[in-house]
């Protein structure tokens, strides 16, 4: 359908929201991203929202596509999946048409499609975004870093991994690991509503995308129980490898079993050739950025939560 109060702002644009996108519609989204990205040196829909533009429908997912004079100018996404945390949106405008009030008829569309109760992310927290979260009346409400760490031949030596007792570690196989993941997934972040709520759609979403490697995700068992895991990834353009996610489930938690897989890890990375790695965390968790600051990352960029007030 096509939201008319938010087209009637600006002759020729328009603003269609959709439950799904057609291939040539994705396309052209990706496309979209992708240039903005070369624009600001950082992209500004994630990986899921990138991932939930192909596939068909899927449950709390609205696509936004503002177009002027019948051509794409920007793109919005709003997932309202989580059943205790307001919508959260994505938006983007292609940088030859910013200027134009494109970014604020996005926001305006995306709030009031939430029911003015909405979560934006700001990737790598533009100045831009800043003033569109304000414009919009919104508050700061979470920061996310990025950090990075060399891995080459003059970096800083990589710890050796000491597993607790009974612990082994071995490769994942795709189908075979699926369920016991995905349940040790939720368990290790039941406190995170994102990663936390991976299903078999997502993960088959990923096993698929060309950077999937099994050699690279690395599962720890006890007892023939699965008790955590080291998913890395590899971004082959910008030879960049990541900690994709690192997790534990809480009876295994407090016995070096995370800073042993993400050893694990990051020696794997590294045995790839990789010249740097990099991952994500929450500046509000202490524990893990001290971690991390001890195997010698230091923090590249920040991405910013925003939000209505509760």
């Amino acid at each position: 359908m096509t939201d008319d109060a938010a087209a009637a702002l600006e002759p020729g644009r328009r603003i269609e929201t959709l439950d799904e996108l057609t291939e040539e519609q994705a396309d052209s989204v990706l496309a979209l991203i992708a240039d903005a990205a070369r624009t600001d040196g950082t992209t500004a829909v994630s990986e899921q929202g990138r991932l939930q533009l192909r596939g068909g429908p899927r449950e709390g997912i609205r696509h936004f596509l503002l177009t002027e004079k019948g051509r794409l100018a920007g793109y919005g996404q709003l997932e309202d999946t989580d059943p205790v945390e307001a919508p959260a949106a994505e938006l983007v405008v292609h940088p030859s048409m910013r200027g134009r009030g494109h970014g604020r008829a996005l926001g305006t569309a995306l709030l009031a499609a939430s029911g003015k109760r909405i979560r934006v992310w700001a990737h790598g927290g533009k100045s831009a975004a800043r003033h569109l979260a304000q414009v919009l009346g919104l508050t700061l409400f979470r920061e996310l870093r990025q950090l990075r760490r060399p891995l080459g031949p003059d970096a800083a030596p990589l710890p050796e991994p000491v597993l607790p007792p009974g612990v082994t570690v071995r490769t994942f196989v795709p189908g075979a690991d699926d369920t016991a993941w995905l349940v040790a997934n939720a368990a290790a972040f039941a406190h995170h509503p994102e990663q936390g709520s991976l299903t078999q759609r997502d993960l088959n979403d990923r096993v698929a995308q060309p950077w999937f490697d099994a050699k690279g995700f690395f599962l720890a068992e006890r007892d023939g129980e699965l008790v955590g895991f080291h998913w890395t990834k590899v971004h082959a353009e910008q030879r960049l490898g990541e900690v994709y996610v690192v997790g534990v489930r809480p009876g295994a938690q407090g016995g070096g079993l995370g800073k042993a897989l993400t050893a694990i890890g990051l020696r794997h990375l590294a045995a790839a050739g990789l010249p740097t790695a990099m991952l994500y965390v929450d500046a509000d968790n202490p524990a893990a950025l001290a971690v991390y600051e001890g195997l010698g990352f230091s923090t590249h960029e920040i991405d910013l939560m925003y939000r209505t007030e509760s």
